[in-house]
């Protein structure tokens, strides 16, 4: 019995080695480059191996803040300010940031972030992924704008175009982008001496 079981032992190591070895093969054959999606296989391994490394006690965290108007509106503006450059402000992943990461963000209204856990989606704000485009963001210990951010997260699968040209304002902009709204104000307002 104790002599099966280690070769039962033996095996399963075999079997874990083997695929690594296949995997680590694949990964130096297609390359690590952050422009292609990665395989099917990888995403799917890197999710589950991610998911159990929150703490349970992570995922069992409730909310502390109701999904009242106000706290909705303060999670919004935070993440468009923070979020939105690689998350889109839909929460889509189709900005010009988002699609070169390596791994894309996920599509937020989507089952398999909404699936989450207040807890989990807080743990992943507050703490971020390794090896992945996410920081970890908020204060050391208890950080209310990251859970402000779960309530934004659960609203976005009903997100209005309205509510998206409103976080279109809070967007942060560079030097170019403020420019460009300058000449187009002084256009729409008849200003001619605005430059071409």
């Amino acid at each position: 019995m104790l002599r099966r079981l280690g070769y039962l032992l033996l095996a399963g190591l075999a079997l874990v080695g083997a695929l690594v070895l296949v995997g680590g093969v694949l990964a130096i054959r297609q390359g690590f480059g952050s422009r292609q999606a990665p395989p099917a296989w990888e995403a799917f391994l890197a999710k589950r191996i991610y998911r159990l490394s929150i703490p349970e006690e992570a995922r069992l965290q409730q909310n502390p803040f109701p999904p009242t108007r106000d706290w909705l509106q303060q999670g919004m503006e935070h993440y468009a300010d923070h979020c939105a450059q690689c998350h889109a402000n839909n929460g889509s992943g189709e900005t010009e940031m988002g699609k070169t990461l390596y791994p894309r963000p996920p599509d937020m209204r989507k089952q398999e972030t909404q699936s989450l856990t207040d807890g989990e989606l807080y743990y992943i704000i507050h703490n971020g992924i390794r090896m992945t485009g996410m920081p970890a963001w908020g204060e050391e210990g208890h950080d209310a704008e990251s859970w402000k951010l779960v309530l934004f997260l659960r609203h976005l699968p009903k997100l209005t175009r309205e509510e998206e040209r409103e976080m279109e304002k809070l967007n942060p902009k560079g030097p170019k982008e403020r420019a460009e709204e300058r000449e187009e104000e002084s256009f729409l307002e008849g200003d001619d001496k605005s430059s071409p």
